[in-house]
């Protein structure tokens, strides 16, 4: 990657993550209730039935009631992402809210039991995203890889806040381009 997209990601990474620290807990809880509603919608739309969500760290939009009332209301499975070798394709673990968790590569919470599934949709959380839905996120490159690794490529839809949309990320050949991005203002296509 050439070292000018490198420092301007890092760059914006920081810029937008700081932007997320100063948010009040009624702004983040009204904006995620703005989320989840049009999650709703998206996965109606999908019909997904095996829904991989993520477990939030640095004040993403935290997802995790809305996926247990999901998975009551439609009967949906739940997985969460895992780091299971470092710069490797994620795992995705069934994962049932209330069990018992344990700590995952940078103290992230992963499944207890090792069971692997393949989501149907994939739920993306986004630092910063682009017009043409390429995200901008932590740098590890596991989302990417994941993706790449796939014969059967599921739904993926990027989660964040507006004020993360960006002209664009300088996307890099390596990078791979989201369906969509859902925000509080924004529904499944991004625009």
């Amino acid at each position: 990657m050439d070292q000018a997209v490198k420092e301007w990601r890092r760059l914006q990474r920081a810029a937008l993550i700081a932007t997320r620290e100063t948010m009040s807990p009624d702004e983040r809880k009204t904006i995620t209730s703005a989320v989840a509603t049009r999650l709703d919608a998206a996965v109606a739309t999908l019909g997904s039935t095996v829904i991989g969500l993520y477990w939030p760290i640095k004040r993403e939009i935290n997802l995790l009631a809305w996926g247990q009332t999901l998975m009551q209301s439609r009967q949906v499975t739940l997985c969460l992402p895992v780091v299971v070798a470092p710069k490797t394709p994620l795992e995705y673990w069934r994962w049932t809210p209330g069990e018992t968790l344990k700590s995952g590569v940078w103290g992230i919470p992963i499944p207890g039991e090792r069971e692997v599934l393949l989501p149907d949709l994939m739920l993306a959380p986004v630092v910063g995203f682009d017009r043409a839905n390429y995200r901008l996120g932590y740098g590890g490159g596991y989302f990417d890889r994941t993706l790449a690794s796939l014969a059967k490529r599921p739904a993926v839809i990027g989660v964040g806040y507006e004020f993360s949309a960006l002209e664009t990320i300088y996307p890099q050949p390596h990078d791979i381009a989201l369906d969509g991005v859902v925000t509080e203002q924004r529904g499944m296509a991004a625009g």
